[in-house]
């Protein structure tokens, strides 16, 4: 697909008017070293007809233009301070790229299956142009033109300056303000929606602390498994890296998680609706990963998955920031409990892995990132993100909403998400290595096996 899209147009822009032009410091939670890739949306609409493409292109423009007012920090650039300890961002309103391409031999159904590989939708999103930049900026925004005259648009945007929930906010504004009308909507609106907030100092330790003579992870070692080190007993990461990926998608709809949470339940005493929709889906896919990559019994095994804090520290953030406001729950297990002890097992695991989190649980993850710059383990590891609730369905630039969300490229994070027109459905989307594929399929659509 990546040689099927050409570029049009790559241009620079700025905010629609003065912004402050200043050194913005990162919280210790953005500046962590995991943070370090860029978040990359696809959102696919349909044909419009009688839609003029010019004019909804020069609409796209303006409306990120205005959007980049409140959210400036997007247009400026990122960079480590002096002494390495952080990353800040120096907004002086270098701009955001806009890209403009056509794809003439790609249309809307393309989509409907996985790619292919995991770089097959690549060329949806150019993250470099040398002949425009000078430096990379932390908002890279494309339109892409399909041959049926549906629209592709790719958002991509550094993690280091906001999390999912954060970044769906900005692509709202910035959509209701393309829309016919936007900006006169958004006004009316403006007293009821919040504002983006920056305090980042708000996600940074409250003083320093004195780290133990054992390192910090003598001492946060039971309470943080996220940042622990495993041996690996069968090559794992390797074989992440030297076997070839392959991109899946299956989707869940509301029968098969009532299924799902009925045969967890059923393991143990707790209720029908003690298991949420999340905990279930999450734990399924994760032990029919485990059981198709066929791990030594006693690899031990982590899933991480993000939670939001917004409301978990005391006093809650405020609304409308948009920074880096999660931590990674973790769950463990040895391969053989994963897949001998059942659904109700692993999704026991992950339900108290998210409980556990409060104000007391991120006080100590912001002072172990800030004061070592720890960072979590690949070994053994499957991340889970939940994209399903952030909202980006409800992203309309004035071509509807999207009947299609995902990422540009299909890697070994699982990604959650939303289905359109099925509020009880969830699709979820990861890359295994090519060996491990049609177990793993089989598995995920048979829980009971």
């Amino acid at each position: 697909m990546e040689s099927h899209v050409t570029v049009k147009d790559a241009v620079l822009i700025s905010p629609s008017e003065p912004t402050p032009s200043k050194i913005l410091a990162l919280s210790a939670v953005d500046s962590q070293l995991f943070l370090g890739f860029t978040i990359e949306y696809l959102l696919l609409y349909k044909p419009r007809p009688g839609s003029d493409r010019g004019h909804v292109t020069a609409r796209l423009k303006a409306a990120l233009a205005r959007a980049l007012v409140p959210y400036y920090p997007f247009a400026g650039r990122v960079r480590a301070r002096p002494d390495g300890s952080r990353l800040e961002v120096v907004c002086r309103a270098q701009g955001a790229l806009f890209v403009e391409a056509v794809a003439d031999h790609i249309v809307m159904g393309d989509f409907e299956r996985p790619p292919k590989h995991v770089t097959e939708w690549r060329g949806l999103l150019s993250l470099h142009w040398a002949d425009v930049l000078k430096e990379a900026p932390p908002l890279v925004v494309q339109l892409t033109w399909l041959r049926d005259g549906a629209a592709a648009l790719a958002v991509g945007i550094k993690h280091c300056l906001c999390d999912g929930i954060g970044s769906a906010d900005f692509l709202n504004s910035f959509a209701e303000l393309a829309r016919p009308g936007g900006g006169l909507a958004l006004k009316l609106k403006a007293k009821s929606r919040a504002k983006a907030v920056w305090d980042r100092h708000l996600m940074d330790p409250p003083m320093p602390r004195r780290v133990p003579c054992g390192g910090v992870h003598s001492s946060g070692a039971q309470t943080h498994p996220e940042f622990n080190r495993v041996p690996d007993l069968c090559s794992f990461t390797s074989r992440f890296v030297n076997e070839s990926l392959v991109p899946t998608s299956i989707t869940f709809n509301g029968a098969s998680v009532d299924e799902l949470k009925r045969i967890a339940s059923s393991a143990g005493r707790l209720g029908d609706s003690a298991f949420t929709s999340f905990e279930v889906v999450t734990a399924h896919i994760w032990r029919s990963w485990a059981r198709s990559l066929n791990l030594p019994p006693n690899q031990t095994l982590k899933l991480l998955f993000s939670v939001n804090v917004r409301n978990r520290v005391k006093p809650s953030l405020p609304s409308g920031y948009y920074g880096n406001a999660f931590v990674l729950a973790c769950s463990q297990a040895t391969a053989k409990d994963l897949t001998e002890k059942g659904l109700g097992f692993a999704t026991a695991l992950v339900k108290r892995a998210k409980d556990r989190v409060d104000d007391e649980y991120v006080r100590t993850v912001v002072e172990t990132v800030s004061e070592s710059r720890a960072c979590p383990d690949s070994v053994g590891v499957l991340i889970v993100s939940q994209w399903s609730r952030l909202g980006l369905d409800r992203v309309d630039f004035g071509m509807g909403r999207p009947v299609g969300v995902g990422p540009v490229c299909c890697d070994r994070y699982c990604l959650l998400l939303p289905v359109h027109d099925r509020s009880d459905a969830v699709k979820s989307m990861v890359a295994l290595p090519a060996s491990a594929v049609e177990r793993y399929e089989s598995l995920v659509k048979s829980p009971c096996t």
